[in-house]
């Protein structure tokens, strides 16, 4: 075992070395370029037909609000409350800034990703709409490129089982035994029972729970957030300085920090950044292929919300708690970070909010995975493999609660970055394509009416 760690460990630090994160942000700043800033600049129209899209409006099982908010169900997670912790202790508070520059190159990322999930998505054996990477790689390139999309579904189907299920069962389990005293066998039980009641009904389900868990936790976690920041309102300016001046010199050692280069910050903060809203990983697509749309283009622009939530909004908010309370210089790293910076703001509350928080983060995000992993698996296998797919799923679950997760993180990660990989080759020569669609769109006026010819399939 400790051979193939060090194996995985060598995999692991080439594919999340510096190629990949110029990969990450030359895609997304490429793409970001050639859609001319919209997203950034549409962020309104967005957010409008989000509210809009509360109901179907269109061919698919689920609306367009519910597409995002399994999309978020899946993205905001371990990632906000850990992942920004982790980056912050590793790389500093310049950390982030890049995960600030991440979100906003992501932006137009997943605004593809959805665009293109819409556009070449499929109908399976049983009706349902199915898309996601492997799909528009598969109808939307050459035959020469389908190893690609196979790729894909390969590496999205079984590192599904370690960041979606086992590392996000494994934290629930480990928080609630040490703030509550909850054994890790009976968490995992609850976890199965919880889970199989919710993804058995398959997308519809998944998403109407996603759709009304999402908003309320996101909200509950922003408030308690907004809190902590007003109580530590007196250096929110010198945090917000921290963060700009440390992401291009270096972080001096200080307290229990022990200093960082600006290639740390700039690293541990992409690859958090993208661990966290996952914009380039080709999940989220898998969600939004589902929507029932007016066409590629709005569920593209409902899609770029996630990015915007999950890192501007949500992780925002963890970094500068972290940072203004002075947690950030406590040697603490990960949820115990970011769970000392609410406790002493909020004394006696702060440490139990945040370990329900990443209790309930991380049973959403167990749910939105079980999802993208299944469509993985149909991709090769059809409707058939769904329902055994969803039982093993619910079984591992047990065992991701109860187990040590130490190999498994570092292959889940390892194949997330695997994962990318092709997605970000298939944005890349789709582009024309998006910028196709999305010329022909707003031509047309189609944003303003959240409808138009042009948005059609």
């Amino acid at each position: 075992m400790e051979a193939l760690s060090n194996i995985v460990g060598e995999v692991n630090s080439v594919v999340w070395g510096p190629l990949m994160l110029v990969l990450i942000l030359g895609v997304g700043f490429f793409l970001q370029v050639g859609l001319k800033f919209m997203p950034i600049l549409k962020l309104g129209t967005g957010f409008s037909l989000l509210f809009k899209g509360r109901e179907a409006g269109g061919e698919g099982q689920i609306s367009p609000f519910n597409a995002l908010m399994t999309s978020l169900s899946a993205t905001i997670g371990t990632g906000n409350i850990a992942g920004v912790a982790t980056a912050v202790f590793l790389g500093g508070p310049g950390a982030l800034f890049w995960m600030w520059m991440t979100a906003l190159v992501g932006m137009a990322t997943k605004y593809a990703e959805a665009v293109l999930a819409v556009k070449y998505r499929e109908q399976d054996e049983l009706g349902n709409y199915v898309g996601g990477p492997m799909y528009y790689i598969k109808n939307g390139l050459d035959a020469k490129w389908a190893w690609l999309g196979g790729a894909f579904a390969l590496f999205g189907a079984i590192a599904a089982f370690g960041i979606g299920n086992g590392v996000q069962a494994n934290g629930v389990a480990s928080v609630l035994e040490s703030n509550f005293g909850v054994n890790t066998s009976v968490t995992g039980v609850i976890l199965m029972v919880l889970t199989a009641a919710v993804i058995l009904g398959g997308i519809s389900r998944i998403g109407a729970v996603a759709g009304k868990l999402v908003p309320f936790m996101a909200v509950s976690y922003i408030v308690a957030g907004l809190l902590v920041l007003l109580i530590n309102i007196g250096g929110i300016a010198d945090a917000v300085s921290l963060v700009f001046t440390h992401a291009f010199t270096p972080s001096a050692a200080e307290g229990g920090f022990a200093g960082a280069a600006v290639w740390m910050a700039i690293r541990f903060g992409v690859a958090r950044g993208v661990f966290s809203n996952e914009a380039g990983l080709g999940s989220a697509p898998i969600a939004h292929a589902a929507a029932s749309t007016a066409g590629p283009v709005n569920q593209g622009l409902v899609a770029m919300l996630g990015t915007f939530i999950d890192t501007i909004i949500v992780c925002s908010i963890t970094g500068l708690a972290i940072i203004a309370s002075g947690a950030w210089t406590s040697g603490e790293s990960g949820a115990a970070l970011t769970s000392l910076a609410f406790e002493q703001s909020l004394p006696g509350l702060g440490g139990a909010l945040i370990a329900v928080a990443l209790s309930i983060f991380a049973f959403t995000t167990i749910l939105g995975w079980s999802f993208y992993g299944e469509k993985c698996v149909g991709f090769f296998f059809g409707a058939r493999a769904l329902m055994p797919y969803r039982v093993l799923w619910i079984v591992m679950i047990y065992f991701g609660a109860t187990a040590d997760l130490g190999f498994i993180w570092l292959l889940a990660d390892t194949l997330n970055a695997m994962m990318a990989i092709p997605n970000l080759i298939a944005l890349a020569l789709l582009s024309p394509i998006v910028f196709k669609l999305t010329r022909e769109f707003f031509a047309s006026n189609g944003a303003s009416e959240g409808s138009g010819s042009s948005a059609a399939e």
